[in-house]
């Protein structure tokens, strides 16, 4: 009996690269004020526990994903026209208004600090953008809005979400969180540098994105 050799296998075709995660809106709220002592700039902050699955242990701002029942909101007062229209500039009008009414939300939620109930948006003013890597498997495209804690009413407490919640040193905190955060505060540290008028006139088209995040 002859052994005969089985035909060649057709080479494996690559496996098609799976279509990016679509990134989910998210806010987040930088609260500012002048430490008592020190006279210095400070910003709230707080760890995010280990059991997070998006950036676990990092020391962060308040914020989070989007709500669906964020749309439904009415503030009891509305953002700056200036914010509202950075906003625009990458969401509909439904979307600007429940960035807002989200970081008001997670705000209260995860310090126990509030805008009111409901929430009073006039004191918020746009920071910047950054979107998760398409490379991420949970995608967020989050805004970075500021406020005076002069705006703020509340005791330091929260959902226990956020570990530490303490005021912090802007210099200081740049000099212990990695990115996007880092990148947030240089922006906020600009920012911070500016007079009303320049801040009116700013650049706020960029993005941060791929290569203003940590590599895996």
């Amino acid at each position: 009996m002859t052994e005969t050799t089985p035909p060649s296998m057709p080479p494996a075709q690559a496996a098609e690269k799976p279509a990016p995660v679509v990134p989910k809106p998210a806010a987040s709220l930088l609260v500012l004020r002048v430490a008592p002592v020190s006279r210095k700039a400070e910003v709230l902050m707080g760890m995010r526990g280990a059991k997070h699955k998006f950036m676990p242990n990092r020391l962060v701002f308040p914020g989070g994903r989007v709500d669906p029942e964020d749309h439904g909101v009415a503030p009891a007062s509305d953002m700056p026209e200036l914010t509202w229209l950075r906003l625009l500039r990458g969401a509909d009008e439904s979307l600007a208004r429940a960035i807002g009414i989200a970081a008001a939300r997670e705000l209260d939620e995860e310090t126990g600090l509030t805008l009111g109930a409901p929430p009073f948006l006039h004191g918020l003013d746009y920071l910047c953008r950054a979107v998760t890597p398409e490379s991420s498997p949970m995608r967020f495209d989050a805004r970075f809005l500021v406020v005076d804690a002069e705006h703020v009413t509340g005791t330091l407490a929260g959902s226990g979400e956020l570990e530490n919640l303490s005021w912090y040193d802007v210099a200081e905190a740049l000099e212990m969180v990695g990115q996007p955060t880092k990148g947030v505060l240089r922006h906020l540290v600009d920012w911070m540098a500016m007079d009303p008028g320049a801040r009116a006139v700013r650049d706020v088209v960029s993005t941060m994105r791929e290569r203003d995040w940590e590599p895996e």
